[in-house]
C-alpha cells in the first residue's frame, strides 16, 4: 500500500487510510505500506511500514497539492519500486495520486490494481487554490482518468465521487465505502476536562468546530456567524479546535477585533476530540466548497449532539433535514441555525437521536467491513479472497492522527 501523505497524522486522508488498513488486517490480509518519511508509526498485526527517503529541509507536509509533495512522491516511488522488485504481492492498493504509480507497478508485476479515491484530483486544484493553469488541470484530469480506467476496483468515499466514476465509465468497477469510522481512535480520553480547561461555564451554551483551517472548510463563514451569534446570544461561546499556530493567531486577532465569542484551542491530539464533542451543545460544519463528505461527519452522527451544517452536497449526500439542521452558507443563516438549537433543547435532542439512528442504519462499522470484504473479493477473485492471507502492497494518501 503506497501512502503519499504523512502517516500517521491526525487529519482527513490519513485517518481514512488507517481505518482501511485496520479493516484489511482484520480480514486477514498482510500489508506492506509505503509512505512518506513523516508521521507517527502505528502498530497493527500483519502491517509493515516502509518509509521513503527524507527530502532535505522538509519536516511537514501541508494539506493539498504542493511542490513539496511532488518531491516526496518521487522519493516514495523509488522506495515502492525497490520493494516491488523483491516482494511477491497479490495486488497493489493505491491512495490518491499514488494511483498513477500503482497502475504502472501493478502492470509491471502482472497483478490487479485498486485505486482508493479519496477526492477528485482536478477539484483539489480549485479547493486549495493551487493553480489556475489549464495545462496542470488537464494533467490532473488525465491522471485521474488513467487511474479509473486501469484499475480493477475503484473505492470511492462519497456519493459525489461514485457518481463521477460512473460518469467516466467505471461504474461497474466502483464500490462506495464511506469513511464511517471518521476520526475515531482507540485510546479516546472521554474524561478530558474541556470546559474547565478553557474556562467555559457548565451552563454556557457551547458550539464546537473541529478540523483544519483550509479555505474550503468555511471558517470565515463560521467566524462571521459567531459574531452574529454574539449579538443575539451573548452568553454563547464557539470553541474552535484545530489550526496551526500562525493560523490560530491570525484568526484570534480577527475575532478580538470583531467581538466574536470564539475560543481557540489550536490543534489537539485526536484522542481528545471525543471529550470536546461530549462537552458541547451543538456541532458546526460550515464547509463551503468541494463535494467530499467531511470525515468528521460520521462520528458526529454517533455523538449524541445535533449538527448545524451548510445546505450543500458536501453534507446533503449524507445528512437530511431530519438528521441535522441544514442552513444556507451565509453568516446570518448559520448564526440563526446555531441560535435556534441553543434555544430549543427538545429540537437538539430530536436531531441528535435521528442522527444516531441514521448512523446505525447506514453508516456502521459492520457495513464498512462488509464493503471492504466485497472490494477485495472483486480485486482478487473469490478463490484468492477465500485464501485471505495473500500479501497486499498498496498506495495510501492523506493525514491522520495516531490511533
Amino acid at each position: 500500500m503506497l501512502a503519499p501523505e504523512p502517516f500517521f497524522e491526525p487529519r482527513g486522508t490519513p485517518f481514512s487510510e488507517y481505518h482501511r488498513v485496520k479493516a484489511l488486517v482484520e480480514l486477514g490480509y498482510q500489508i506492506d505500506l509505503v509512505t512518506y518519511p513523516i508521521g507517527q508509526d502505528i502498530e497493527l498485526p500483519n502491517l509493515r511500514i516502509y518509509r521513503s527517503s527524507r527530502v532535505p529541509f522538509v519536516r511537514r507536509v501541508a494539506i493539498g497539492p504542493s511542490f513539496v509533495k511532488i518531491l516526496l512522491d518521487l522519493s516514495l516511488a523509488m522506495t515502492a519500486i525497490r520493494l516491488a522488485r523483491r516482494g511477491r504481492y497479490a495486488a497493489v492498493h493505491s491512495h490518491e495520486e499514488a494511483g498513477v504509480l500503482g497502475v504502472y507497478l501493478a502492470s509491471w508485476l502482472g497483478i490487479p490494481h485498486l485505486y482508493d479515491m479519496h477526492s477528485s484530483l482536478p477539484q483539489q486544484l480549485s479547493n486549495f487554490g493551487y493553480s489556475r493553469s489549464r495545462l496542470m488541470q488537464r494533467v490532473f484530469e488525465r491522471s485521474e482518468r488513467l487511474m479509473i480506467d486501469r484499475s480493477r476496483v475503484v473505492i470511492t468515499i462519497c456519493q459525489a465521487l461514485q457518481d463521477m466514476v460512473t460518469a467516466a465509465g467505471g461504474g461497474d468497477r466502483a464500490i462506495l465505502i464511506e469513511n464511517v469510522m471518521g476520526g475515531d481512535v482507540d485510546d479516546a480520553e472521554v474524561d478530558f476536562p474541556v470546559r474547565e480547561r478553557w474556562g467555559i461555564g457548565a451552563s454556557t451554551p457551547l458550539v464546537l468546530y473541529t478540523g483544519t483551517f483550509e479555505a474550503y472548510q468555511g471558517l470565515d463563514l463560521l467566524f462571521a456567524a459567531a459574531a452574529e451569534l454574539g449579538r443575539t446570544h451573548p452568553e454563547a461561546r464557539v470553541l474552535v479546535v484545530g489550526g496551526d499556530p500562525g493560523q490560530v493567531a491570525t484568526a484570534r486577532a480577527a475575532a478580538d477585533r470583531g467581538g466574536a465569542p470564539l475560543i481557540f484551542t489550536g490543534r489537539r491530539p485526536a484522542r481528545e476530540i471525543p471529550a470536546f464533542v461530549a462537552a458541547c451543545d451543538v456541532l458546526a460544519s460550515p464547509r463551503i466548497a468541494g463535494t467530499n463528505t467531511p470525515l468528521k461527519l460520521y462520528s458526529y452522527l454517533r455523538s449524541g449532539r445535533p449538527i448545524v451544517a451548510t445546505d450543500l452536497r458536501t453534507h446533503t449526500q449524507v445528512l437530511d433535514s431530519g438528521s441535522a439542521l441544514l442552513v444556507a452558507p451565509e453568516p446570518k443563516a448559520f448564526a440563526e441555525g446555531l441560535g435556534r438549537l441553543i434555544d430549543r433543547p427538545d429540537e437538539r435532542q430530536r436531531l441528535a437521536s435521528a442522527a444516531g439512528d441514521l448512523a446505525a442504519r447506514k453508516y456502521s462499522r459492520t457495513i464498512y467491513l462488509a464493503r471492504t470484504r466485497e472490494a477485495y473479493a472483486r480485486l482478487l477473485g473469490t478463490e484468492a479472497h477465500r485464501d485471505g492471507a495473500a500479501g497486499v502492497t498498496g498506495a495510501a494518501a492523506g493525514g491522520a492522527s495516531a490511533p
